[in-house]
């Protein structure tokens, strides 16, 4: 034996030492705890069950609806989502590569016979724009569960990612999903974050993880979270933005409205395998919850001839109300460059909240106040009550005065603007 190969043998012997202490690999396996009969002397251990049907198809599992078996609360909740890519189609038509979210809640591999692992396979290529709209009650302990299925179009990519609730108290900085802080997810693996909902408000959620280039393909989404005064007559409703013991957030019908642009360029490149070109971001692309004017009143199929992919951009904005009625805009901006100006003209707006916070009280006088125009940079929401009283019926705008971002890149009319319908 020479010197080398003895020296060798001690060093082979470590690193086999060090490889068995390393921990078990990530796989698929979203969690949904729940409590279940077992013998003395732990008579309520906590166990992972398969996940059970989404019944009412409204993207989650609520043990008040009866969808979780043996809840370890009665108002836990658990969310399925999944990050990957995909393509969707601007109002004119133009295709664009994006990064994404989808709702895999109700997807029970177990009870098909298969490996939670073909969770990979079901949706891959499979990203919204915007992410699927995440709606909680205060109170709910929420368990969410993030499967990276990889980019199936850039195989030479094995981003992370996570879910950051933007504006959100978390109760540990481990599901922050800030990666500096945070446990961040690899393609294949799952991790599942825990929430307790202490506070209402209008919020927002994305990656964060290369947040500028990973919110710029597409990976944000609308989050609400609705007060335990909902349900309480208060001032003549019974829903509010937040818990105000007056009624004076209280609300007829609420719509979610974010801000958000895609530069085609920066997005072609991507798709592309080329450098990404940061620096010289210029979004041609502005919408509302990711699809531009006309597109944003379409409630119907969209047109497939400029819609092949309808399902990756499937929500739309139109703003429906009778006379007389108080709508409630939740307001969020994620927009990567530029701030942006929203008006209505004709119904005033008064603003109730920011930053996901009503606004309080100074000497006794509220803060709210009246205006014709909000202005939100990115990372900004505003929660903004419309009153009909005594507006006549007909049909209104909702749009930026940028005017730049009233196109979609060369079309004009367009972009980020919406209509409101007022009808009796």
């Amino acid at each position: 034996m020479t010197i080398l190969q003895h020296k060798m043998i001690p060093l082979a012997v470590a690193f086999l030492v060090a490889a068995s202490l390393l921990p078990v690999q990530a796989g698929v396996f979203p969690q949904c705890p729940t409590r279940a009969p077992a013998p003395e002397p732990n008579p309520n251990p906590i166990v992972f069950s398969s996940w059970f049907d989404d019944v009412n198809g409204d993207g989650m599992l609520r043990a008040s609806d009866g969808e979780i078996v043996n809840p370890v609360s009665a108002n836990q909740v658990c969310v399925h989502l999944t990050a990957g890519d995909g393509f969707t189609n601007m109002a004119d038509g133009r295709e664009q590569y994006i990064f994404g979210f989808a709702n895999a809640t109700g997807f029970n591999a177990p009870a098909m016979g298969e490996p939670w692992d073909a969770v990979m396979m079901n949706y891959m290529e499979s990203a919204h724009f915007p992410a699927p709209t995440l709606t909680f009650r205060e109170g709910d302990e929420v368990y969410l569960s993030l499967t990276n299925v990889g980019m199936i179009n850039r195989p030479d990519l094995f981003d992370p990612h996570s879910v950051h609730w933007h504006g959100f108290p978390n109760a540990a900085a481990i599901f922050d999903g800030v990666p500096d802080a945070s446990i961040i997810i690899n393609m294949g693996s799952t991790l599942t974050y825990y929430y307790q909902v202490v506070e209402a408000g209008t919020f927002m959620y994305h990656c964060h993880v290369e947040a500028t280039e990973h919110m710029q393909m597409g990976m944000l989404g609308n989050l609400y979270v609705t007060p335990a005064q909902d349900g309480t007559p208060t001032g003549g409703f019974s829903r509010f933005a937040y818990n105000d013991g007056d009624g004076s957030t209280g609300y007829d019908v609420a719509y979610p409205i974010q801000i958000g642009a895609f530069d085609p360029v920066f997005h072609e490149q991507h798709i592309g395998v080329q450098p990404l070109p940061f620096a010289n971001m210029d979004d041609k692309y502005p919408m509302f919850n990711g699809r531009g004017y006309p597109d944003t009143v379409n409630t119907g199929a969209l047109d497939p001839a400029l819609h092949p992919r309808p399902g990756a951009a499937p929500m739309p904005t139109l703003i429906a109300a009778t006379p007389g009625q108080r709508i409630l805009l939740r307001v969020s901006s994620l927009s990567t460059t530029s701030f942006h100006t929203l008006t209505v003209l004709g119904i005033p707006m008064q603003v109730v909240g920011k930053g996901s916070r009503k606004l309080g009280l100074t000497n006794d006088i509220s803060q709210y106040y009246t205006t014709n125009a909000i202005t939100l940079g990115g990372g900004q929401a505003m929660d903004v009550i419309l009153d009909t009283a005594g507006v006549p019926a007909g049909t209104y705008f909702l749009y930026t005065t940028n005017l730049d971002h009233l196109a979609n890149e060369a079309e004009d009319y367009g972009g980020m603007m919406t209509e409101i319908r007022i009808q009796p």
